[in-house]
């Protein structure tokens, strides 16, 4: 089955934390990027709804989210782990984009894509996302696919 939904980590992962809220490098372009490979995104992160949508439209004001990025659908959940079933019944539709593998659901690691911890000092050479969307074009078979470095430096 080929993956259509991506759950997004928002920590680590995108963003530096939800206190300093530094965008990760090429932010804006990885986000055109995966909308563009799969047919849905969704908030999957330990940050309240509510903290996540003010954080997202910060990032859209300043331009380093595309607009839609506000209005992702968002994953309630609770206990220790992100259980994929709560983005998609079925098992292997959905991907879990996260820096920290402790949240990663027991029996899904399969459906992980790895990202590298955004963490301090935020680096504005930081290639996490470029990295991590090549894993992403590997995993929906778009391997072929013809990209340049995404941006950096808060570039759009």
């Amino acid at each position: 089955m080929k993956p259509t939904i991506l759950a997004l980590d928002l920590e680590g992962t995108l963003i530096s934390n939800a206190i300093s809220q530094i965008p990760r490098p090429g932010l804006y372009r990885f986000l055109e990027e995966i909308q563009a490979l799969f047919d849905q995104l969704t908030m999957f992160t330990t940050v309240p709804e509510d903290r996540f949508r003010s954080i997202a439209a910060l990032l859209a004001r300043e331009g380093s989210a595309p607009a839609w990025f506000v209005e992702l659908p968002y994953i309630r959940w609770s206990g220790k782990t992100k259980d994929l079933r709560l983005a998609s019944p079925n098992l292997g539709e959905a991907l879990l984009l996260d820096d920290h593998g402790p949240y990663v659901h027991p029996g899904q690691e399969q459906l992980w894509v790895q990202v590298p911890l955004f963490g301090s000092p935020y680096s504005s050479d930081d290639d996490g996302l470029n990295l991590v969307l090549h894993r992403l074009l590997d995993r929906t078979g778009n391997a072929d696919a013809d990209l340049r470095p995404l941006a950096r430096s808060g570039d759009a």
